[in-house]
């Protein structure tokens, strides 16, 4: 039988498909079964992102979604994600997937994933 603690010892993930980057927008808005945090997932358009009040891509191809800013002078995974709402692990799942899918990162991203933590 497991402890709590190796039964809780996972995050889940949940991930979203939809028809259109324009959709998977308007679901982010209006759907309360998408939570912050959550992977959206459009394959006809290549694009993979992560759901917030302003849901944004981590693929090179954005569509309706919003593609990030340059990141500051120094800036970590973690602050851009901390500014996001959104934790640097949701970045790095939803790049995973896009990866995995073969979609093209979008070189910013790609950057502060390789960059060290700390």
């Amino acid at each position: 039988m497991l402890t709590d603690s190796e039964r809780f010892a996972f995050t889940t993930r949940r991930h979203h498909a939809f028809a259109s980057t324009g959709n998977a927008y308007d679901a982010v808005q209006c759907d309360e079964a998408i939570s912050t945090g959550d992977t959206l997932v459009v394959l006809t358009e290549e694009v993979v992102g992560v759901a917030m009040t302003w849901p944004f891509a981590v693929t090179k191809a954005h569509g309706h979604l919003h593609a990030l800013s340059a990141p500051r002078e120094g800036e970590t995974l973690a602050d851009l994600a901390r500014s996001l709402h959104v934790s640097a692990a949701d970045f790095a799942h939803a790049a995973e997937i896009a990866r995995r899918f073969g979609f093209p990162l979008d070189p910013q991203i790609e950057a502060l994933l390789a960059r060290p933590a700390g």
